[in-house]
């Protein structure tokens, strides 16, 4: 497409946008995410001699080499905020420039900003059902590879967890690093007490002892033992983590061993193949339990592993474009989110309306962030989860509820709702 565009002299300003057309069912929201990743990569963007090499190499033309020899990206991106919570057929992210380079950026926008929000948007559902106890993010080692759980540890972070065991993300993110030991450790020593006395000698501040290798309950007495034995010594035993078994009723006897040895300050994590519906459950049961290690069903997305998105051409050279495609018709012309509030500062409704248009007192969710091929906003990884936390609380409990699908829709208004006379955009929209 691009070899045609730079032959044909295609290259008018062109306007693509970012959405999701539905929600997967078990999503009242999504949450914004990866925007970090977009602008770098739109920055960096260029095409170095092994790369046009292959490229002529497999056929294409002189003039495509020549122009991507010198491509650097030169047009303007508005978007939402990474933590800001969204909803089907918003536009998340718009990209405005040359039509050649606006069309060659598709596939990688889409691939960034898929992936953040598909975890992130899992991860905040796991943060309500905790219910403010600490999440931590266990999941590199069933990621897709290494980058998706780098990117994945940064996503939960986004959603609301407190931390990480994956350190590289501490090092590249700044978010908090924590972790424990594995099993392997303990029968690397022969014995749970040789193993805890090595890992409390060398982590004497922060120790969080695995118990369930052999017998759970039978361990969680040698560690109150070891807390008065060591607390002599100036030195505090964190907790420990149960990974096994029934985590309600391991962690209620745990508790109460604790308890009777007047060891109160112990905390009890669990973990192993958790998500949001099995921590609600916890949480709901009155277990005792601190906190959370969650992984694999969310640093995969496990029940929702995909989103219907696209990255749809909505103007060019400024003339509205769209799609008439069944069950995937677009919305044309370049366009704002407005959020509208209550008087309590609650989530009233969301309205879409072309960029010229205006809705005094809502506020507008698309930002630009790049111009002219530089980035303009700068963000915070713990501001933006600062966002996604207060977003959320700011929506109705309904679709806050992480067991029952809401269907929300934000409405049309102005010129778009005109266009379609009052008929729904998508298959899966009601009239506005």
């Amino acid at each position: 497409m691009i070899e045609v565009y730079v032959k044909r002299g295609l290259n008018g300003w062109a306007s693509f946008e970012f959405f999701v057309r539905k929600l997967p069912e078990k999503r009242n929201f999504l949450v914004a995410a990866g925007l970090e990743q977009v602008m770098m990569y739109l920055e960096g963007l260029r095409f170095g001699i092994e790369e046009l090499s292959y490229l002529k190499e497999i056929g294409f033309s002189q003039d495509l080499l020549d122009y991507l020899a010198k491509f650097s990206f030169v047009g303007d991106v508005w978007a939402m905020p990474e933590g800001t919570i969204f909803f089907a057929n918003e536009p998340i992210l718009r990209v405005e420039a040359p039509l050649p380079q606006a069309q060659l950026v598709e596939t990688r926008i889409i691939n960034i900003l898929h992936f953040q929000i598909l975890i992130a948007s899992k991860a905040i559902r796991v943060t309500l059902a905790a219910r403010g106890k600490p999440l931590l993010d266990f999941g590199l080692r069933r990621s897709h590879e290494a980058s998706a759980g780098l990117l994945a540890s940064r996503a939960c972070y986004i959603g609301g967890f407190s931390g990480t065991a994956t350190v590289e993300a501490g090092r590249a993110y700044g978010i908090p690093v924590t972790g424990t030991m594995a099993h392997s450790f303990v029968l690397a020593h022969g014995s749970e007490e040789a193993a805890f006395r090595s890992f409390i000698d060398m982590h004497p501040q922060k120790a969080i002892l695995l118990i369930d290798t052999f017998d759970t309950l039978k361990c969680a007495r040698l560690v109150t033992r070891l807390y008065h034995e060591y607390l002599k010594k100036g030195i505090r035993i964190k907790g420990v983590r149960i990974d096994s078994g029934d985590l309600f009723e391991l962690s209620r006897r745990v508790r109460k061993i604790f308890d009777q040895e007047g060891c109160n300050e112990l905390l009890i994590f669990v973990s192993g193949g958790l998500d949001e519906t099995k921590i609600n459950n916890l949480v709901a049961s009155g277990a005792p339990i601190d906190g959370f290690g969650v992984g694999t069903l969310v640093d995969t997305s496990a029940d929702a592993p995909f989103l219907d998105c696209a990255y749809k051409m909505v103007e060019y050279e400024r003339a509205p474009r769209m799609k008439y495609s069944t069950g995937k018709k677009t919305l044309p012309y370049r366009k704002q989110v407005f959020r509208c509030f209550d008087r309590k500062g609650l989530f009233e409704s969301d309205v879409i309306t072309t960029m010229d248009e205006n809705i005094p007192s809502a506020k507008p969710l698309l930002v630009r962030v790049m111009k002219r091929g530089k980035r303009i906003y700068q963000d915070n990884l713990r501001e933006i989860r600062k966002r996604t936390i207060c977003s959320q609380q700011k929506l109705p409990p309904g679709l806050r509820d992480i067991n029952n699908r809401v269907e929300y829709h934000p409405e049309i208004r102005g010129r778009l709702n005109r266009i379609f006379s009052n008929q729904p955009f998508s298959d899966n929209c009601p009239e506005s």
